[in-house]
């Protein structure tokens, strides 16, 4: 039960101190070498999955200078990932995947002006369905301003359905939970009606959920981040886990699982990106490590091998 213990809203600091109490460092950390991409940066990478029978990486490709950004898929040749001939390239930003009904689905973030604010962009989390992704048109789009919208399959078929609002009811960004029966159910009133997951962040912080385990009891592990500003405005992000119930509702405090220390020296895309990592994926392994992808600075992409976060709530 002592895993379940939920004490509350704890700060990035506070997370931080107990990560690095923990002395729960990496085994092993390295940068992931892209080819071909004529001088842009990639970033922001999906741990790998299966396309089309080949293991590729989904990537977030664009230039240091720019926020305009398109999604390539890569694979492995002779230790360096390079784009995928046959793969479609769709203009959006920090992908993701997960599988329902067996279908492999992709998510982006797509960008737009925004309607209100002239020279400043809006977003919106929009998925494809791998049929689909020749035509690059999305069967679903979320809602405006909305990053960080997540979709698993549950063990009894169910669709649970997790959400970041902004604004009024989300603060900077707080994360929020639905359930479906089916995908042909996802519409935007029931991811404005998800009810948020109280207790999770201060009001001056935010986070959200990158990727979605099914552990093996049927609870969900969730790989996501926690982020904040200081006080000279610079970010600084954390991949960061906890564990959800989705009959109960009930969910684990968040832990903050490597920072941008453990990971190889590299460039940032500006000075107040520097402390930032970005959860991509999970892969877990059998001998209880699994290795997290993330994207670092906004400007790089390196893989760390770290203890399962999760396995300790399979026992």
């Amino acid at each position: 039960m002592a895993l379940w213990k939920n004490s509350g809203v704890k700060s990035c600091v506070e997370l931080l101190e107990v990560y690095r109490a923990g002395g729960k460092r990496p085994f092993y950390a390295e940068k992931i070498v892209f080819d071909g991409v004529e001088g842009r940066d990639v970033y922001n990478i999906t741990a790998p999955f299966v396309l089309d029978g080949e293991i590729v990486i989904a990537g977030r490709v664009e230039r240091r200078d720019s926020e305009q950004s398109e999604i390539y898929f890569f694979v492995n040749r002779d230790g360096k990932w390079v784009q995928r001939s046959d793969s479609p390239v769709l203009a959006l930003q920090d992908p993701f995947y997960t599988r329902i009904s067996g279908e492999l689905i992709i998510g982006g973030v797509e960008t737009y002006p925004h309607p209100v604010d002239p020279g400043k962009l809006g977003w919106r989390t929009v998925f494809y369905k791998e049929s689909g992704l020749v035509d690059k048109k999305p069967f679903f789009q979320g809602p405006d301003q909305m990053k960080d919208l997540r979709l698993v399959q549950l063990r009894d078929g169910s669709i649970g359905v997790f959400t970041r609002p902004q604004g009024e009811k989300g603060g900077r960004g707080k994360i929020g939970y639905a359930r479906i029966g089916k995908l042909d159910d996802l519409s935007l009133d029931v991811i404005h009606q998800a009810p948020l997951l109280e207790g999770q962040f201060l009001d001056e912080e935010w986070g959200g959920c990158n990727e979605i385990h099914v552990l093996s009891n049927g609870l969900l592990g969730v790989l996501g981040h926690i982020a904040r500003f200081d006080e000279q405005g610079n970010r600084h992000y954390y991949p960061m886990t906890f564990v959800f119930d989705p009959t109960t509702g009930k969910f684990s405090d968040m832990s903050i699982i490597a920072e941008r220390a453990d990971f190889p020296a590299g460039p940032a895309k500006r000075p107040d990106l520097v402390d930032v990592v970005f959860s991509g994926g999970l892969i877990r392994h059998s001998n209880g490590t699994a290795d997290l992808y993330a994207g670092i600075s906004d400007a790089e992409a390196h893989r760390v091998t770290i203890a399962d976060p999760f396995a300790a709530y399979e026992k």
